[in-house]
């Protein structure tokens, strides 16, 4: 599918999952093409907002950004408040100033373990990128050359730790692979999906999109 719209309106019509807003998450392993699908799914939700989990992290803790999650996005969300949030600075290794984000009918989380298990209950939908983890890890260290080799020489580890501990995949709804052109989506392979999970039986009988 080249035309995202289809899938934006299915968004659309799922239940809120996290007070008013419908949150999907687009989780993958890095360099899997997460941020490029998310301001590509963004604009055809009529320019739904985007959380990054990058502005979260920071050096020397990469999966440790729940409490800030919750306590400065997923709270207010939940309360229906604009989200304040202070995004991280990569290149000046400290937090930046407050960001806000409205509590949107649908809003996008992206980034690596955007599906753990700690944000599961709140989802309306877990998307997966679905291209291996090698793979992935390449296209990234390609993207960013050679100065951040050291760097990304400690996120794979940290990455494959995360994912040992608190897989993502096997809790998706659907799995988005890129095609040369646009995207496929196929049933994700998720068996515990509550409520706000489920998959529908027209996602059952179409396997792309």
């Amino acid at each position: 599918m080249n035309d995202l719209s289809p899938l934006a309106a299915r968004l659309r019509a799922l239940p809120p999952s996290c007070g008013p807003v419908r949150l999907i998450a687009v989780d993958g392993h890095a360099g899997s093409g997460k941020s490029t699908f998310a301001a590509r799914l963004s604009a055809a939700l009529d320019d739904a907002p985007v959380l990054h989990l990058d502005d979260l992290a920071a050096h020397g803790s990469f999966f440790t950004w729940v409490d800030r999650l919750q306590e400065q996005v997923l709270g207010p969300l939940e309360r229906g408040e604009c989200a304040r949030y202070a995004p991280y600075d990569w290149t000046a290794r400290r937090f930046g100033a407050p960001r806000g984000l409205e509590p949107a009918p649908v809003v996008l989380i992206e980034g690596v373990g955007a599906g753990r298990r700690a944000l599961r209950p709140r989802l309306a939908r877990l998307l997966w990128m679905d291209l291996a983890a090698a793979e992935s890890w390449e296209r990234g260290r390609r993207r960013d050359g050679p100065a951040l080799s050291e760097f990304w020489d400690g996120w794979t580890a940290a990455e494959a730790e995360h994912f040992s501990a608190d897989p993502s995949r096997s809790h998706a709804d659907a799995l988005v692979r890129q095609l040369p052109v646009g995207y496929e989506l196929l049933e994700g392979p998720g068996t515990e999906a509550g409520a706000n999970h489920s998959v529908t039986e027209r996602e059952r009988s179409t396997p792309s999109y």
